[in-house]
């Protein structure tokens, strides 16, 4: 009711079900401690790092400067460590990979430029601690024209390995005279070399359909944040359907995989 928004776990046995809510937030946000978020805590990725036997969770945390990614980590989704921010406003639509690249973690997110006309990107950067950040990368280009990835692109879900490549699933904004239009699309990246785009589609392969997704808070919205693979194959895709509620889509792992590598081979940025 007052605007300031925090995380709260939800749990089911099958991930579609009896779903049990905490009956309180989970993660608040700390504005006194952590003055950056102020405003709240939203938008979270979480990703499982197997070194370290704990889960990561990037997240916004809201400024009075403008959103910034943040990084907690924990072990049971009921205590929490804070790292604190990792990247500086704007920035949003971070997650980070779950495993090491010469010994360096690696992370995807999306930093919005102050100068008008440059657009919103999808970069990648590497740390060798989680803490400090660097080695800064320009990865997925947002589109121009009349694309409907133009202009400003996101990453939705953390990046997920396959025997092809690390999947990813994005999102595009497309500014119409009716307002945004939120859809999504994929690419594909190199196993051992993350910076290295193999593949991407020019098509968007979800997009607002049902009531639910055109019509809420903020209209024409599918806004995914996390995704489980199961062992048949099959994706569980959790979404925001117009910031109103949580939706499940399901795909099967091999489709998007025969799919997207018929797409094309980006040049090189």
């Amino acid at each position: 009711m007052r605007g300031i928004s925090h995380l709260t776990a939800a749990r089911s046995s099958d991930g579609i079900r009896d779903w049990e809510i905490d009956a309180q937030p989970t993660f608040l946000p700390d504005p006194e401690n952590y003055p950056e978020e102020i405003w709240g805590v939203e938008d979270p990725r979480i990703t499982y790092l197997e070194e370290q036997d704990r889960w990561a969770i990037t997240y916004t945390a809201y400024s009075q400067a403008g959103p910034l990614v943040s990084l907690a980590t924990t072990k049971d989704f009921r205590t929490f460590e804070r790292l604190g921010p990792i990247m500086p406003p704007e920035n949003k639509d971070a997650a980070l990979f779950p495993i090491r690249f010469q010994g360096r973690w690696a992370m995807l997110h999306r930093p919005v430029p102050a100068s008008a006309g440059i657009g919103a990107h999808i970069w990648i950067s590497f740390s060798p601690d989680l803490r400090h950040w660097g080695d800064h990368r320009l990865l997925i280009r947002a589109r121009q024209g009349g694309w409907w990835d133009a202009n400003k692109i996101g990453l939705s879900p953390p990046p997920l390995a396959t025997p092809d490549g690390w999947l990813i699933l994005y999102h595009g904004v497309r500014q119409t005279v009716g307002g945004c239009i939120y859809r999504l699309g994929l690419a594909l990246l190199d196993l051992n070399n993350p910076a290295k785009v193999i593949r991407r589609s020019d098509e968007w392969i979800f997009s607002p359909r049902e009531h639910y997704e055109r019509e809420g808070d903020v209209e024409d919205v599918v806004f995914p944040c996390g995704w489980v693979l199961e062992d048949t194959g099959r994706i569980k895709l959790y979404y925001g359907g117009a910031d109103t509620c949580i939706a499940l889509a399901t795909g099967q792992l091999d489709d998007i995989l025969e799919y997207l590598k018929k797409c094309p081979t980006p040049s090189e940025i």
